[in-house]
């Protein structure tokens, strides 16, 4: 097998691959703040994984992995020194001191990157033949950090499994709520598609001793031909995740997606439709049944519904982006309007105070 050296930035949801990684056998650096630095180091990144047939969750150290997983600050990498860049933290981020000339020496390296934000990067939209990637700039935070990444580098996996920090636990313990699969599109090189094939068996081997017993372990890494197949989770963020914002509070997504089916369906469905507009197939997509049982058990708002609660003047605006693609192929639904202008509202208000 061979073993590769990773560079995550972003440690929270970050850690969630970064363990899988490390458990297959893989070196793994996440970039993250200070105190998450030193208490990943000291301790290990842990992570609280449901397990089918298993009534209590299995908690995984990865100190106790084959690979090796550590932490680091923005000023202590080169990012020359790794096969493959994951970026992993909400696109709001990537501007921020440090992150931002972080990012940018890895465009500079030229280093393939895995982006496994809900907001594609630029870059990855530059691959999508018909798409003008250039009219979205605004829907980004700060569109001008992703300016010297070469669009064969970089490719888009959706993080489609559910996981939070809880609140009364340190920072190194990720619990994962949903635990589905990690859905990556190839490289545009044969060579470093091939790098994400390798993670992908690697991780398909892990099996962890549990009392004796060893188990398979959920959230595999999932590799496909299809550019399309990671943009499945915009159908669930525009009917589930950005409909959680109210006029004056948050709802869960739960809440959001069964408290009018229907309409929820006509919003999946009409999401499908723009992604079939840029060229996704059917089959790329995940059908509105499925989707609409898993948020059976999604029972707390969104991330982005709390960051806004939070106060936040920026959070990820795929609703923005959803509605400006839509917009390039002449279509329009008022229910995604709507969204959109709660979400302006929310950050405006929370731009004010700040």
């Amino acid at each position: 097998m061979s073993t590769y050296k990773i560079l995550i930035m972003g440690a929270s949801y970050g850690s969630l691959l970064g363990i899988k990684l490390a458990l297959a056998g893989h070196t793994v650096n996440m970039v993250c703040l200070p105190e998450e630095v030193d208490l990943i180091n000291a301790e290990g990144a842990r992570l609280r994984l449901p397990v089918r047939g298993r009534d209590a969750p299995v908690e995984i150290n990865s100190q106790d992995a084959p690979g090796i997983l550590t932490a680091a600050t923005t000023d202590a990498v080169d990012p020359s020194d790794y096969d493959l860049v994951a970026l992993a933290m909400q696109e709001p981020q990537y501007r921020s001191p440090g992150v931002r000339e972080l990012l940018d020496a890895v465009a500079k390296a030229k280093v393939p990157c895995m982006s496994i934000m809900n907001m594609p990067p630029p870059p990855y939209l530059a691959r999508i033949p018909g798409l003008d990637a250039s009219s979205l700039n605004d829907c980004y935070t700060d569109h001008t950090i992703w300016e010297n990444f070469n669009p064969a580098l970089v490719t888009l996996c959706s993080p489609d499994a559910q996981a939070f920090r809880p609140p009364e636990e340190k920072v190194n313990l990720l619990q994962v709520g949903l635990p589905t699969n990690f859905k990556v599109a190839r490289f545009d090189s044969d060579e470093h598609t091939a790098m994400l094939r390798d993670l992908e068996a690697d991780i398909d081997a892990i099996r962890l001793d549990v009392d004796g017993e060893k188990i398979e372990l959920p959230v595999k890494l999932r590799v496909h031909d299809s550019l399309f197949v990671p943009l499945a989770k915009w159908n669930m963020l525009l009917t589930g995740n950005y409909r959680c914002v109210q006029k004056d509070d948050m709802r869960p997504i739960k809440e959001a997606v069964h408290s009018d089916i229907e309409l929820s369906r006509s919003i999946y469905n009409w999401v499908g439709k723009v992604c079939q507009s840029i060229g996704a197939a059917e089959e790329d997509l995940v059908p509105f049944e499925k989707y609409a049982k898993a948020a059976e058990g999604l029972l707390k708002p969104s991330s982005a519904a709390r960051a806004l609660l939070a106060g936040a003047p920026n959070i990820e605006r795929t609703d923005l982006l959803l509605k400006s693609i839509a917009a390039q192929k002449g279509m329009q639904l008022d229910a995604v309007d709507e969204t959109v202008a709660k979400v302006d509202v929310w950050l405006e208000g929370n731009r004010s105070k700040a």
